[in-house]
């Protein structure tokens, strides 16, 4: 298993499915994601995401009633991480984004915001970013097969 390297003072992006992740102990990637954690707890780093990441991880926890949940996931996202808000601008370079490379809605709204927001790491498990110019990425699942 490979290590999760995240040089201090970054600003490191996580799209939804490290914040399910990190929030749900996740047993194939809970240890590789515990340095960020680490370091966003020591102050050594920020973490950004879109407030889209807040709609999408409440969809089960709300649909399940898991209230419990569903507060982690709000607690986390409006405490910890700085939530981005989807402005037009974000959205234009979005639509850009979706043109050029065929990213979902979603995904680039993610890579847009994290453009947008000068995020030094960008992680996720999603390959498709991988299309993105100028997008620091790291594939958790690539990191894992170190």
């Amino acid at each position: 298993m490979g290590q999760l390297n995240i040089p201090s003072s970054a600003v490191v992006y996580v799209d939804t499915a490290v914040v399910i992740y990190s929030v749900e102990f996740n047993p194939a990637y809970w240890q590789l994601l515990q340095p960020l954690w680490a370091k966003l707890q020591a102050n050594e780093i920020g973490i950004v995401s879109s407030e889209l990441t807040l709609m999408e991880s409440l969809v089960v926890p709300l649909r399940n009633g898991n209230t419990i949940l569903t507060n982690t996931y709000e607690q986390l996202l409006s405490a910890q991480i700085s939530l981005v808000p989807i402005s037009k601008t974000i959205l234009k370079s979005a639509a850009q984004l979706q043109a050029t490379t065929n990213l979902r809605t979603p995904d680039a709204i993610h890579a847009a915001t994290a453009l947008d927001a000068s995020c030094t790491l960008f992680l996720t498990n999603d390959s498709g970013f991988r299309n993105v110019p100028n997008l620091p990425f790291v594939i958790l699942s690539e990191v894992l097969a170190l």
